[in-house]
């Protein structure tokens, strides 16, 4: 039986019984904002209060529970009741409380779902705790509730990494009590009624579980070496370890909370805030808005190497059926074995079953035939990145593809309105440019030619999404907007190999600045042939009054040293095990003597400045060209694509932060140093020179 609900704000309770259900409603994702915690709080009070009620159960309308804490609330001055108060509530109440668990539990909705008595959640759903993504620790008792039910070590792993975990796994490490079968809601009000009688089990008041101090030691120097410069992964090891002393509930709270408002307002947190609304942003492209994008249902891949199988698979996960195109019956055994290879390490890792895998591939159809692309809707093509080939292809993409196919190329750096004249149909053509591995890397440029039709653009941003990926729009120049600003900055690290810098020196630096890896690593990584193969295609056109600084890289190359592909680059690779190489050592000295080049002791300081000002001027270049019309654009293809750290924001945010004037000092010793094509850019000279910001500026592509 039931009756009539109680009504506060977003939040309405029913009776199921004795059981009182508590359920909240605040579209899209059941943020924990003001109206919400005043509800969930007048609500639990009044169960608590009511003889009529024996348990309580919290859930949530849509299609998650309480996916996180308002984010736009942070920074601001605190409107109660705060999120502690409810929980507090919640936890001391003396009936049982369940929480009920769809979708996601973030954040402050897990923090919530831990103060609970008792918790059970959907099989699909997963939980997490993901705020040091946004530069700072929960404020809400995340820290000291997850070591009393999983134990400090699996604690520390999961809150400094900030990932999701799924119900499952959840339920192995204590943080859920159950997976519910069927009906969530019907189990949770019985898992309720099942605890009446009982003592309320309140997570903190559990003790810690016992566990290896030297695993938590080792744990938390993992975290701090990943960490390198972001803070909030290091204040959360202060956190977890306060529990793991021994600290009660209280004290843990009171400094988990200090720990939280100092983090909050700090410069990492604003970086990472910004990064957070850039990313729904970047979405939205303005000169798009109210463009319907063509229907697609067959994508069309024309080669299947590693780019175009890492495609060919983003496609199939996204539903799509798909069509691979390749050479000849060899190529086209070699491609499909590529394709299912993928698979067959995602079933590896766990990430999908056989079931899974074979639904996919039942969508997928790898042929040398490539008039069977005719049936496809869009074609992407992910040949070998030269002009004359992807010409080629795309004089005959144009005759047999049908008639409003949308048709692009996945270069890195070539001309799509030359690669769309081939094609006769430059309206259907456009630019999807992948990052490697496709099927795992989120950005995808979508680049827009002089000739594009706008719905075929759209229909581009459409597919991305789809494909779980983000889209950045651009418009078509050498490089476009990440390999372009990658080209510029790069020339910097490859000057300091000829003045005095190694390697691994230059690495180094970076990485402390907060890059995953140094730029020489990932070149190794990447394959030094791109490069080169670039700068073969620039020389005719290269300006030999400036100052080159590719000889090192040149010379690896004629030596074979392609990077980890061939066992050694600007590295060796023993076992896969990167190392120093006293030959590369000598190579670069050699070169220095060459050319002339003075070698001087390193500065790693100077080498950030230097490399912070050519990518903020030559995203200054970009965006007075208009080759995107906002600075986030330019941001969120930096950190989603080139691993620029996200707590700085980007480096057109992060300019602004440190202020356009340091900047441009910057970029004036670095023009005296470097010469001739290192000038200020015009734009970044003016908002130096009027106080004003990359935020502020912006225009329309074209």
């Amino acid at each position: 039986m039931s009756t009539a609900p109680a009504t506060h704000g977003p939040v309405v309770t029913t009776r199921q019984g004795r059981v009182a259900l508590i359920l909240a409603d605040n579209p899209p994702v059941n943020a924990l904002a003001q109206p919400v915690r005043e509800g969930l709080l007048r609500a639990v009070q009044e169960a608590a209060a009511d003889p009529a009620v024996d348990a309580l159960a919290i859930a949530c309308e849509g299609r998650t529970f309480f996916a996180g804490a308002e984010i736009r609330e942070f920074g601001k001055p605190p409107v109660p009741p705060g999120l502690g108060e409810v929980l507090d509530a919640i936890e001391a109440c003396p009936k049982p409380v369940v929480a009920a668990i769809h979708g996601t539990a973030l954040g402050g909705g897990f923090e919530l779902a831990l103060a609970c008595h008792a918790r059970i959640a959907d099989a699909k759903a997963a939980v997490g705790l993901p705020e040091v993504k946004l530069g700072i620790i929960p404020g809400a008792g995340g820290t000291q509730r997850v070591p009393r039910l999983a134990g400090p070590v699996a604690a520390l792993e999961m809150i400094a990494s900030g990932r999701h975990v799924r119900a499952e796994e959840a339920r192995r490490l204590g943080l859920i009590d159950a997976v519910a079968e069927s009906d969530l809601r019907a189990e949770a009000v019985e898992l309720a009624r099942s605890l009446v009688g009982r003592p309320p089990r309140r997570t903190g008041e559990l003790p810690v579980p016992a566990f290896d101090p030297a695993a938590f030691d080792a744990a938390a120097a993992a975290v701090a070496a990943k960490a390198r410069s972001q803070v909030s992964p290091i204040r959360a090891i202060e956190a977890v370890r306060l529990t793991a002393g021994g600290a009660g509930i209280r004290e843990g709270l009171a400094a988990e909370r200090a720990i939280f408002r100092e983090l909050v307002g700090s410069d990492q947190a604003k970086a990472l805030r910004y990064a957070f609304f850039s990313e729904r942003e970047v979405q939205r492209v303005p000169h798009l808005q109210g463009v319907a994008p063509r229907q697609v249902d067959v994508v069309g891949v024309i080669g299947a190497g590693t780019m175009g199988a890492g495609i060919a698979v983003a496609l199939l996960d996204a539903g799509l059926r798909v069509v691979v195109t390749e050479t000849s019956i060899e190529a086209v055994g070699a491609g499909w074995d590529r394709i299912s290879g993928l698979y067959g390490r995602a079933m590896k890792s766990g990430r999908i079953d056989q079931a899974k895998r074979d639904e996919r591939l039942s969508r997928l159809s790898v042929t040398d035939d490539f008039a069977e692309l005719a049936a496809c809707d869009l074609v992407i093509e992910a040949a070998f990145e030269d002009m004359a080939v992807k010409q080629e292809i795309f004089g005959r993409l144009g005759s047999v593809a049908r008639p409003g196919a949308t048709l692009a190329t996945n270069t890195s750096y070539l001309d799509v309105d030359a690669i769309g004249r081939a094609s006769g149909r430059p309206e259907d053509v456009i630019g999807l440019h992948f990052f490697s591995p496709a099927n795992i890397m989120r950005l995808v440029e979508v680049v827009e030619g002089a000739a594009s039709a706008k719905d075929a653009v759209a229909t581009g941003v459409a597919l991305a999404k789809r494909m779980g990926k983000l889209p950045v729009t651009c418009g078509v120049c050498d490089g476009f907007v990440g390999n372009r600003i990658l080209a510029t900055w790069r020339q910097q690290t490859d000057f300091a190999l000829e003045d005095g810098a190694l390697p691994q020196e230059v690495d180094a630096a970076l990485e402390r600045y907060g890059f995953a890896m140094g730029p020489f690593a990932v070149a190794d990584l990447a394959g030094l042939d791109i490069g080169w193969a670039r700068r073969k295609r620039l020389a005719p056109t290269r300006d030999p009054g400036r100052r080159y600084g590719g000889t090192v890289a040149d010379r690896l190359c004629a030596m074979g040293r392609f990077g980890q592909k061939t066992g050694a680059g600007y590295y060796r690779y023993v076992d896969g095990k990167r190392q120093v190489d006293p030959e590369v050592t000598r190579l670069v000295e050699d070169v220095s003597a060459e050319l002339g080049r003075e070698r001087r002791p390193f500065d790693p300081n100077a080498m950030v400045r230097h490399v912070r000002a050519a990518m903020v001027n030559e995203g200054a270049k970009i965006l007075a060209e208009g080759v995107v019309p906002r600075a986030l654009d330019i941001d969120m293809v930096l950190l989603h694509g080139y691993g620029f750290p996200a707590w700085r924001g980007g480096p057109m945010f992060e300019a602004d932060a440190i202020g356009l004037a340091t900047i441009l000092a910057d970029m004036r010793e670095l023009h005296a140093l470097s010469g001739p094509g290192w000038e200020p850019a015009p734009l970044l000279v003016e908002l130096a020179e009027k106080g004003g910001t990359f935020a502020g500026y912006s225009r329309t592509p074209g």
